[in-house]
């Protein structure tokens, strides 16, 4: 399984982004070529190289007529549908937009619908964006990880003014996501690389169990006395079974409704948990109560405590940080006589592989044709042992109804409205 770790000493721009994944090997020529189908005219990513300190690095310039609109989300989303991206590269660009437009929305105290996108809304910023998810899937990379990231400090200019470093719109991005200090008077991390961070990125610490492959660097557009302004990003494979770090919250539990417990438990699903479980407990003065256990992402601790606070009545929720090994898993799509069916590949220490169908799939399939969730199961595991079976007679490596590699067009993103310089080529002031 393909995965990548973004090393942001300098922090992340998308510019920087896109010009690190290209200087990884992703196709600039299939790059622009889905960015042309965006239906913006006259654009061209010029990629060149260049030093930052003693290093070289490839920066990212988006060359395009100059215009003055503002485009809100749905005149993006619109743009995007008409486009030839694929369906991963559509999905990624479309997360990262709605993401950045809830950051808008929040701190503007507007609807998303009602945002304007000023900068990010420009050319370039839709080009950093979409061409990032573009990259990520040209290089076929299914997980993504990052390092601790700078914000800078100081204060920067924005469409709104002039504001303090982290901008707005960054920090809401950033909550619950690590960042470090760093006394660089610039805004290192721009509205488009927290978006990155927030959006598509696994887990957050020092660099995975990995074979590392390729590796690309991508320019600031800004020089510092103090560092090299790059970004790099290291690709390659992981290692059979990897880390993480997960966040355990505990709460007991003995004076609302078993009814009151199962929505609770619902909500803190959908609000994002790893896992949810209860533990039947003796409380004070012979009670019988509920311990209540949720499992869930670092950047989504806060969140949850709070979706925690609301649902079940609480008064207090215990915390811990935990760090978990688990093997490593690939979601691949199999054909089966009763329609297309996910299974799950966890890679075992020993080389051995378990294939596990997906639940909701055998349910559809069970249901839409009067079977047994078992005989679903069967049926599913079977198509899956079959698959890879022809593959591995085959020679081939990859499933092509891998959910991870659909159309792994060269998909690559530069950032080039966030550049850690913040000398935009356009004079935007950028508030994203």
């Amino acid at each position: 399984m393909a995965i990548a770790y973004l090393d942001t000493l300098s922090g992340i721009s998308g510019d920087m982004t896109l010009a690190a994944l290209v200087d990884a090997g992703a196709d600039r020529h299939y790059l622009q070529r889905q960015i042309d189908s965006l239906g913006m005219p006259a654009v061209v990513l010029d990629f060149s190289e260049t030093h930052r300190g003693d290093f070289r690095a490839l920066r990212l310039d988006v060359r395009f007529p100059e215009e003055h609109a503002h485009r809100r989300l749905k005149d993006i989303e619109a743009m995007i549908g008409r486009s030839k991206l694929t369906e991963r590269e559509r999905d990624m660009a479309l997360r990262m937009f709605r993401r950045l437009g809830a950051a808008e929305a929040k701190v503007h105290g507007m609807s998303i619908d009602q945002v304007h996108f000023h900068e990010v809304g420009a050319v370039d910023s839709i080009v950093d964006i979409c061409g990032i998810a573009i990259a990520i899937s040209n290089l076929e990379i299914e997980r993504l990880f990052a390092s601790a990231t700078p914000t800078g400090c100081g204060t920067v200019r924005i469409a709104h003014g002039l504001v303090s470093v982290p901008a707005p719109a960054t920090a809401e991005l950033l909550k619950g996501i690590p960042i470090r200090n760093s006394q660089i008077e610039a805004e290192l991390t721009t509205p488009t690389g927290a978006t990155v961070l927030a959006t598509l990125v696994d887990g957050f610490g020092p660099l995975p169990d990995m074979q590392i492959e390729r590796i690309g660097y991508g320019a600031g557009h800004k020089e510092f006395k103090e560092q090299a302004n790059l970004l790099r990003i290291l690709v390659g494979t992981a290692s059979l079974s990897e880390g993480d770090e997960v966040v355990v919250l505990e709460t007991n539990i003995d004076d609302i409704t078993g009814e009151q417990l199962g929505f609770a438990i619902e909500q803190i699903w959908k609000a994002g948990a790893l896992e949810v479980f209860t533990t039947a407990i003796g409380m004070k003065k012979n009670r019988p109560g509920v311990l209540l256990s949720v499992l869930c992402r670092p950047e989504l601790r806060s969140s949850m405590e709070d979706c925690m606070f609301q649902h079940t009545g609480s008064l207090g929720i215990r915390r811990q940080h935990s760090p978990r090994r688990k093997l490593v898993r690939d979601i691949y799509r199999v054909s089966t006589p009763l329609g297309d069916a996910r299974v799950k590949l966890a890679h075992q220490p020993n080389g051995d592989i378990r294939i596990a169908p997906e639940y909701e799939d055998c349910r559809a399939l069970a249901l839409a044709h009067g079977i047994s969730l078992e005989s679903a199961f069967q049926i599913a595991r079977d198509a899956a042992e079959r698959h890879f079976e022809r593959l591995n007679n085959t020679s081939h490596s990859h499933d092509h109804s891998h959910d991870h590699s659909h159309d792994h067009s060269h998909d690559h993103s530069h950032d080039h409205s966030h550049d850690h310089s913040h000398d935009h080529d356009h004079s935007h002031d950028h508030d994203h």
